[in-house]
């Protein structure tokens, strides 16, 4: 099951809105087969890792054992049901890691190739499995997309120079990280604050990987016309109070988010965005926190860089529970998660 989530995790930033999975067939202890979800309507897991047993092995499948990381599906979607590919195949025992949180699947899955009798085990690297694709069980447990709020911070706490000069952090080992974060999200959110003052494109650049949905929160209707943004050609959302509608590939949606970013939400759940990055400045940041929502907080603190003044970052929230740290040249990345 180890190797099924290793093989799950391939798919990062190609597969959403469907869910990373994995799979591998074992006969009495060799894997004769293994596969994963590659891209968004192309085979599911369990198809590629069937087709990957070779011509001499194949009489050894209705023998074998199935580990995969998520429920096969019971529905017809962009391909047929996994769970009927697997009776089907004559396997007699499958593996699953989690239950998918999809209503069409839900357990059906499950249930259909009990019921055809095979044998199947779940729970087996179950937290695992739900940590890799947090923003898939999110986006259909609570009808949002996963947030992950990120930032970086001199070593004295201060995440600006508190002027209209551009303070540089985060060291370029650590930018290519970033930009791998950003590869794996579906949409990135600034503030116009930023956008004004970094001009950035905040696509992907510096690995291999798709570019997210790029959106700006323009309250005060700041943003000039020349941003770069606005002159690539790709899709950029401006959320703002005035004015609604499509002008090139910007997209314009009048809203009204003092009360929190619940309307902003809910156009991402319909537009089937599971996972948002947050990358904009104190402002920015600071409504997500005090809104509670937010999943993830991602700090690059560069440990040789001392200002002495400028724009504080903001508070980690008490619910905020270590996760992970990790060290890049310079750079130190903690992850925190939101206690639940």
């Amino acid at each position: 099951m180890k190797l099924a989530l290793e093989l799950a995790a391939e798919g990062r930033g190609y597969v959403s809105p469907n869910p990373m999975v994995g799979a591998v067939l074992c006969y009495e202890g060799r894997i004769i087969g293994q596969g994963w979800h590659k891209q968004f309507g192309g085979p599911h897991a369990e198809v590629n890792c069937l087709n990957a047993v070779s011509a001499s092995d194949q009489h050894l499948i209705s023998k074998s054992t199935m580990y995969v990381t998520l429920e096969p599906c019971a529905h017809y979607g962009k391909t047929p049901p996994c769970a009927d590919l697997l009776i089907n195949s004559g396997i007699q025992h499958v593996v699953v890691a989690a239950v998918d949180p999809f209503d069409a699947v839900k357990g059906q899955g499950i249930a259909r190739m009990r019921d055809a009798g095979l044998r199947v085990d779940q729970g087996l690297l179950e937290k695992e499995a739900i940590a890799l694709n947090c923003r898939f069980f999110t986006y259909h447990i609570q009808h949002r997309p996963y947030i992950t709020l990120k930032w970086a911070e001199t070593a004295d706490g201060f995440m600006g120079s508190g002027s209209a000069v551009r303070l540089i952090i985060s060291g370029e080992e650590t930018n290519k990280l970033v930009h791998s974060w950003r590869a794996a999200e579906d949409a990135i959110l600034i503030g116009a604050g930023t956008a004004v003052l970094d001009d950035p494109l905040l696509n992907v650049r510096l690995v291999k990987g798709p570019s997210p949905l790029r959106i700006i929160i323009d309250v005060s209707e700041q943003l000039p016309d020349d941003l770069k943004m606005f002159g690539d050609g790709h899709p950029v959302v401006v959320v703002n109070q005035l004015k609604e509608g499509v002008e090139g590939h910007v997209t314009f949606l009048k809203m009204d988010l003092k009360q929190g970013p619940q309307p902003l939400l809910d156009w991402l759940y319909a537009k089937k965005i599971q996972g948002l990055m947050v990358e904009g400045g104190k402002k920015t940041l600071q409504y997500f926190l005090d809104s509670g929502f937010w999943d993830e907080i991602k700090i690059i603190t560069n440990t040789a860089l001392h200002t002495g003044g400028g724009l504080k970052v903001p508070e980690v929230p008490g619910i905020a529970v270590f996760h992970h740290v990790t060290q890049v040249g310079k750079d130190r990345i903690v992850t925190y998660k939101k206690h639940r």
